[in-house]
């Protein structure tokens, strides 16, 4: 049950951690209306994710175990993938500009829809946390459910300090964006090559 715990922590924070669509969100509504008022957004992936983790579980059950152990490898690859892009940024200390977003969304479930539009939940559920459910479920349904609970607690209070952090103006300067890189590389990298030796071992045996 820890090593699932350990799983949700470490896949929330570098997800949390990464600049993208709702972190754009995030910056937006933090500049029109304070990051207090911006808080509930943190809960977004709550409502975005259930479709997408639905449907990704029901149809890994249904798929043989090699297959899934095939997915499995598919997302060690995956995060190693975005472990280096994470570590490239880091490394040319590119600078991503969270606020060309468009027009400014101005709800809860706006965030969510941006969320549901990203390609990333997808890709996370099939590969990841799909596979990563489905196995902690065989074990034991309470297994799955406090992998579930440390992936959200963790995803929700990461999105909550980015935004308090973003109205204390924290993180709108290169360097905390590099360290924000480099934390998120190096999570991604442990997680791969852990999805790619549970993966292989299965594989092989």
């Amino acid at each position: 049950m820890v090593n699932n715990i350990l799983i949700g922590i470490s896949y929330a924070l570098s997800a949390g951690l990464q600049p993208g669509p709702l972190q754009a969100f995030f910056l937006a509504k933090v500049a029109e209306q304070g990051w207090r008022r911006t808080l509930p957004a943190a809960f977004a992936p709550l409502i975005s994710d259930g479709p997408i983790a639905l449907v990704s579980i029901l149809l890994l059950n249904i798929l043989p175990e090699s297959f899934r152990n095939l997915l499995q490898l598919a997302g060690g690859f995956l995060l190693l993938f975005f472990a280096w892009n994470a570590y490239r940024n880091w490394r040319e200390e590119q600078v991503v500009d969270f606020g060309e977003s468009g027009s400014t969304p101005k709800t809860v479930f706006q965030a969510a829809l941006i969320n549901l539009l990203n390609p990333n939940p997808y890709l996370g559920w099939s590969l990841v946390m799909g596979p990563a459910v489905v196995a902690a479920w065989a074990k034991s349904p309470g297994t799955a459910v406090s992998l579930l609970l440390a992936f959200y607690i963790t995803m929700i209070m990461t999105s909550m300090v980015m935004i308090y952090l973003m109205g204390r103006a924290l993180l709108l300067g290169p360097g905390a964006r590099k360290v924000m890189n480099l934390i998120s590389a190096l999570l991604l990298v442990g997680l791969g090559l852990y999805f790619l030796y549970q993966a292989g071992s299965s594989l092989s045996g």
